[in-house]
């Protein structure tokens, strides 16, 4: 049995730093150490776990399985540590300046940020927080190293590496201005289809699964104006005679401002349900725990 006082614990941040890098050379900037030492320390831990712990690739230092086991206790019991280390630092909204990046969508922005940034400035005047597109990086490599504090969103297939929180659900609505010549509430199967949509081409799940939904009907994208995202959907739909078919809660937070009408559509749809997603590993942590518990009071239905 290997005991604590057996191994190093500047080997086990190299451990650590090495599992989140995947290259020699940018551990040895991180650490400042040259990559020598670095890949010293590493020869030390195979020898001490008896396990090649690290394989050169054409992507970089990939972990054994064994590694992959051993990631996160590591990476937990090195937090405890620092933490302990450093109990004069406990996070404080009044003064905390930490930076937080929240993996989201289009939708999620517009939703979530305006009332997010505006209990941020009231509780916690120096706290930072940047979004990100869910569906632009590895969301699970990036959560596991900390790079990505949360996941907010409808994302399906998460790994089981990362706990979730219900928010809450929602259904899909038709959007429309108000005074369209053909749509309006209670809109029929013979109105939906021949009005004319503008389709929300995304390829982020579950949206994607939309367009499906509204083509085994006879909607097609081919047929009608797309666009990429959901954000300039409330500009084009107020000037024009187009629907769409968006989430309710966008639909919501547009009508006023745009002067639009949404109702339910006249066939079935999905419903999507939005979670909150964190790492594991950081569970515990002081400010992951505070923006998860405001996101719940703010949002949670």
């Amino acid at each position: 049995m290997i005991e604590a006082k057996d191994v190093d614990l500047n080997l086990l941040v190299v451990f650590q730093e090495v599992f989140q890098e995947r290259q020699i050379s940018s551990v040895a900037r991180k650490l400042n150490l040259s990559q020598p030492a670095v890949s010293n320390a590493l020869a030390r831990l195979r020898k001490t776990f008896n396990d090649e712990l690290f394989v050169r690739t054409s992507q970089g230092m990939q972990p054994t399985p064994f590694a992959q086991q051993l990631a996160d206790p590591v990476a937990a019991a090195l937090a405890n540590i620092t933490k302990a280390l450093n109990q004069q630092d406990v996070f404080n909204l009044s003064n905390s300046q930490r930076h937080f990046t929240i993996a989201m969508t289009d939708v999620g922005e517009m939703h979530f940020m305006p009332i997010l940034i505006k209990q941020c400035r009231i509780h916690a005047p120096q706290i930072q927080i940047s979004t990100i597109r869910a569906n632009s990086v590895d969301l699970m490599a990036e959560m596991e190293t900390g790079r990505i504090d949360l996941a907010i969103g409808a994302f399906e297939a998460m790994s089981g590496a990362l706990y979730h929180r219900r928010l809450f659900q929602q259904d899909y609505v038709c959007l429309y201005r108000q005074r369209h010549p053909i749509l309006k509430e209670d809109i029929s199967a013979k109105e939906f289809l021949s009005a004319e949509h503008l389709i929300v081409s995304t390829k982020e799940s579950p949206y994607d699964k939309i367009n499906q939904s509204l083509e085994k009907v006879g909607i097609s994208a081919s047929a009608n104006f797309t666009v990429p995202h959901f954000a300039s959907v409330p500009y084009i739909v107020s000037t024009t005679d187009l629907v769409a078919t968006v989430p309710q809660k966008l639909a919501a937070s547009a009508a006023a401002a745009f002067d639009l009408a949404y109702t339910k559509p006249p066939i079935k749809l999905p419903r999507l349900q939005t979670n909150i997603f964190w790492h594991r590993r950081f569970a515990q942590d002081d400010g992951n725990l505070w923006l998860r518990k405001l996101l719940v009071e703010l949002f949670s239905d």
